[in-house]
């Protein structure tokens, strides 16, 4: 007798609707094409050096609440009024959490925070949850974890992160070059830069790989190689990289693998030593160094909401707090404002 072999520890399989069919349903507006063309655009002529704007990524850990998401959102769009002549603000829309065991993966994962792991429903919420922001006037960045993602959500994505976990894996390399944005490697848990500008050169080339095309089939993808990769700094093995020791070591190490000396420090993690409240120093200290002169700091990331801190998600949602963070704590609104203010002043004044 012939034993079933396949899918042994799999439960079942439940039908996601294809792109194309969610991109029919949720269409690309052009306010929306209009915002996420300049976001690119811009970014690309800051890590080219056409730009002498600090770009920065900024907005909740993850979305859970999407009410708040774009009351945040508004805010967002009208401090970068303010800030414009010397900042580049990318709202921080991030809907995959990668976990180091278990726990909420994220709105996509699970939208209604339950364990019913509705993904067709938190891919179709996510996609009308970025079309509004773009339609706002205000450019979105997110983390790439799922390699089937962007067929769904990538028109409307300015900015893109890899992960300290997934930086040196081979899938998410592969995908990267060929993503229509600029993407910003981070260094490793251990704080090692060497995978990071491994992955840069990596997803610089061209590549050929299994996914799916729009009409989700199976596909083999070709791609012609990402130019605007970048690292980020995060930190790592409980300890900040964002000094400038740290960040001349990064840009010699740039330098040997003949790579643009674009760097992007991200306030938060290791960086802030995981204490939320630590990140307008990161900030302070990086304006700092632009200050007296560094050319290759272009970018900071920070973890910011309407409430600071984060709270853990409750079995009864309406006593969830609005606005909070329910994944890495986070500064409040004031402290942004105030964060983001402060530098622009200082930078008006830049070398």
């Amino acid at each position: 007798m012939i034993q079933d072999l396949e899918n042994i520890n799999v439960t079942s399989f439940a039908s996601m609707p294809t792109p194309e069919s969610l991109h029919a349903k949720l269409p690309l507006s052009e306010a929306a094409s209009a915002t996420v063309t300049k976001g690119r655009e811009d970014l690309r002529k800051i890590l080219d050096r056409q730009d002498q704007r600090l770009f920065v990524v900024v907005g909740p850990c993850s979305i859970h609440d999407p009410a708040a998401g774009l009351d945040y959102a508004r805010r967002l769009k009208a401090l970068q009024e303010e800030v414009k002549d010397t900042m580049l603000l990318v709202m921080r829309v991030y809907f995959e959490k990668p976990r180091t065991t278990t726990g909420w993966k994220g709105y996509i994962n699970d939208p209604d925070m339950d364990d019913s792991f509705r993904v067709d429903v938190g891919m179709e919420k996510a996609r009308q949850f970025l079309l509004d922001v773009c339609e706002l006037g205000l450019p979105t960045a997110t983390e790439a974890l799922d390699p089937i993602s962007p067929q769904y959500l990538g028109d409307l994505i300015a900015w893109t992160a890899i992960g300290a976990r997934t930086t040196e894996s081979q899938t998410h390399r592969e995908m990267s070059s060929g993503l229509s944005t600029p993407v910003g490697f981070k260094n490793g848990t251990d704080g090692d830069i060497g995978i990071a500008i491994n992955a840069i050169l990596s997803a610089a080339n061209p590549h050929a790989f299994l996914g799916i095309n729009s009409q989700g089939t199976v596909s083999i993808v070709r791609t012609r190689g990402n130019p605007h990769g970048h690292v980020v700094l995060r930190g790592g093995d409980g300890r900040p990289n964002y000094d400038s020791v740290s960040v001349a070591i990064a840009e010699q190490a740039l330098a040997k693998a003949k790579l643009p000396a674009n760097i992007v420090v991200d306030c938060s993690h290791a960086n802030s030593y995981k204490k939320p409240e630590l990140q307008p120093l990161v900030m302070t200290d990086v304006v700092n160094q632009i200050m007296h002169g560094n050319q290759s700091l272009v970018g900071v990331m920070i973890e910011s909401n309407i409430v600071a801190g984060n709270q853990k998600i409750p079995a009864d949602l309406s006593t969830l707090t609005y606005g909070q963070s329910v994944t890495d704590g986070c500064i409040d609104w004031d402290t942004t404002v105030a964060m983001l203010r402060s530098a622009a002043a200082e930078l008006r004044n830049r070398p």
